[in-house]
């Protein structure tokens, strides 16, 4: 049987290393059980909500890694990822050692202007933009590849504006890249590491408040 904790953090401490991550077949071989064990593993994790897993049953999301591109490329001097939304991507140089300073790239979704940082562990980065977090927290879960493929930087609030007459979207919400390095700073913190813990919902509307991030949209 397989040790469902030792597995996941065998896929997160592969994601942090390489910047990629084994199927689910890989692990089979791995461990020497049939597939279809190594499949259910996978999906216990994701019921768990430690992954979330594509049509395949191949892994899309490992929060902060993406395993496709969801809008941000972080890079270190030797690992190039795919962030899993802008929250996750601020949080790679956080939780990955030696990552910090990561350039942090990616492009406005109303205008196409392209925006990179680099995003250090002692501060947050400089600059205008602002992020926009199109799905309350209480529904991120709903549908998680949604909500994630729409926690976007953009250039300014007009742009969001532009963004959501374009796409019909109800407005989220936005804020500074001085709060979203505050919200990425610790969320992650022990996720490569066993016996790594969520937080409950309480926890994390405590979490938001003291990252300067309040209100209903939060939980709190």
């Amino acid at each position: 049987m397989i040790d469902l904790e030792t597995l996941r953090v065998r896929l997160y401490r592969q994601l942090a290393r390489e910047g990629r991550v084994a199927t689910s077949d890989r692990i089979a071989d791995e461990l020497g059980v049939q597939a279809a064990e190594a499949a259910e593993a996978f999906t216990a994790l994701a019921q768990d909500r430690h992954l979330v897993l594509d049509h395949e049953g191949q892994i899309e999301l490992a929060h902060p890694f993406g395993t496709r591109d969801f809008g941000f490329s972080v890079k270190s001097d030797s690992v190039l990822w795919w962030g899993g939304c802008a929250w996750d991507s601020f949080a790679i140089p956080h939780l990955v050692p030696g990552a910090a300073p990561a350039l942090v790239a990616t492009a406005c979704p109303a205008c196409g202007t392209a925006h990179a940082w680099n995003v250090h562990r002692t501060e947050p980065p400089a600059g205008a933009q602002v992020a926009h977090f199109l799905v309350p927290m209480a529904h991120v879960w709903d549908d998680v590849v949604h909500a994630c493929e729409n926690q976007r930087i953009f250039c300014t609030e007009d742009c969001v504006d532009t963004w959501l007459i374009r796409t019909g979207h109800t407005r989220g919400e936005v804020f500074s890249l001085t709060k979203l390095w505050n919200l990425a700073s610790d969320w992650y913190t022990g996720r490569l590491a066993p016996g790594y813990r969520r937080r409950e919902p309480v926890e994390a509307a405590a979490y938001f408040r003291a990252a300067g991030l309040a209100g209903p949209f939060w939980g709190n």
